[in-house]
């Protein structure tokens, strides 16, 4: 009897529009958020970059919101910054401009950049909320696929949800763009395309996947047929991926008069990190470099952390291709979380950003709901909301050391 109570309030949250029970979710969410967040301004010290006096606007405008502010109210520089030893200091170069402009744009009507900066966020968060439940639904089961919506919404990186950061708003592209590719409505990816690319990094990664996607489908042509028409769009995106995704960096260079402007600028944060700087850019070589470092930071020796990366990459790649709960989310879902990973191995340089630049293998969060267990659910639940609250207690009431950036 006891079961019964639950059960009907389980049919009758069933029975309430997919889109309502998504707004209940992500609701719920951003006011547990919200709530930890305050409480991380009650806890901030002198010590700490918000100061002791911290309050929910300062951490919505903090760390990259400053510089994407900075994009929105003066542009990029004609000429790049250069430190006191000459070489190129961090400038506005790093932050692409669709998200700066768009938090602009509606801030005109709520007053400053930053409540446009917030509810760009939010909106786009829970957008993307929707946008990753249709993206699952048909893979994993409407369950399966709610329940990876709530470990989304309330996972570690919530507090990205409502503070002036791109993330929401680029993985809303992002998770229109895969489900573009699984239903073949390659034409919206034509407008989709362009758009992330100058949103946030991250659209070679989806070149790459474009193109594992049209390998595969050239496979299995014969079992799912692929149309003359259906290849030229998957060439033809795959081009177009590929040429934004330089775009910014020739756009750089034509501003700047300097060809090398982007990766200079993107490699001026990597000196905080390694002594004496990187002399330019080399692909994997960060993650190398990061490995000796991080190891040698920690007491240990330093090639250990090259076997650390090793078994680090080899787990990843036995998951995605033996797990079954991964598997469940289908072949291109997988494709996309390799060509994701491996773009990361060889453009980044792990540090405490990482877990963000992690964010855009949220369809991952599919196979963790997978498990039809509820003690696992509510475990996992357990599990994010509280690595949530060691994320904003560390980047934001403690926030004021190198390992301490978002």
């Amino acid at each position: 009897m006891a079961h019964g109570p639950l059960i009907g309030a389980a049919r009758r949250w069933a029975q309430i529009p997919v889109v309502a029970r998504i707004a209940v979710v992500y609701v719920s969410a951003r006011l547990v958020t919200t709530g930890l967040l305050l409480l991380a301004a009650s806890l901030s010290t002198p010590l700490s970059r918000f100061g002791a006096d911290a309050g929910l606007v300062d951490f919505v405008l903090g760390w990259d919101a400053q510089w994407y502010w900075s994009v929105a109210e003066y542009g990029y520089p004609g000429e790049l910054p250069l430190t006191e030893s000459g070489e190129v200091a961090e400038n506005t170069w790093a932050f692409m401009p669709v998200y700066a402009y768009a938090a602009k744009a509606l801030g005109l009507l709520f007053g400053s950049w930053g409540a446009g900066a917030l509810l760009v966020s939010l909106v786009a968060g829970f957008l993307a909320c929707l946008a990753l439940h249709r993206l699952l639904r048909d893979r994993i089961g409407a369950s399966a696929a709610m329940w990876a919506v709530v470990f989304f919404a309330a996972g570690p990186l919530g507090a990205l949800f409502q503070v002036g950061y791109a993330e929401t708003l680029f993985l809303l592209f992002l998770f229109l763009a895969l489900d573009a590719v699984a239903r073949r409505r390659f034409w919206l990816l034509y407008l989709l395309v362009p758009v992330m690319a100058f949103t946030r990094p991250g659209i070679l990664a989806f070149a790459l996947y474009l193109g594992l996607y049209g390998i595969l489908r050239w496979v299995r042509r014969r079992e799912d047929p692929l149309p003359v028409r259906e290849i030229v769009h998957i060439v033809a995106l795959g081009a177009l991926a590929t040429a934004t995704g330089f775009g910014w960096q020739v756009i750089a260079g034509l501003v700047t008069g300097d060809a090398g402007a982007y990766l200079a600028t993107e490699l001026a944060w990597r000196r905080n990190w390694v002594s004496g700087g990187a002399s330019g850019f080399v692909p994997f070589d960060g993650w190398i470099q990061a490995a000796q470092f991080w190891f040698g930071q920690w007491g240990m020796p330093p090639w250990w952390g090259l076997i650390a990366l090793i078994v680090l990459v080899a787990a990843f790649g036995v998951a995605l291709l033996r797990s079954r709960h991964v598997r469940a989310l289908g072949a291109d879902l997988r494709l996309w979380s390799l060509s994701y990973a491996l773009y990361l191995l060889a453009v980044f340089f792990p540090q405490s950003s990482t877990f963000r630049l992690l964010i855009p293998l949220s369809p991952l969060w599919g196979a963790i709901a997978v498990p039809r267990s509820r003690p696992w659910r509510l475990g996992v639940l357990a599990a994010v909301l509280l690595g949530q609250w060691l994320w904003i207690y560390h980047v934001y009431a403690l926030g004021n050391t190198f390992w301490q950036v978002p």
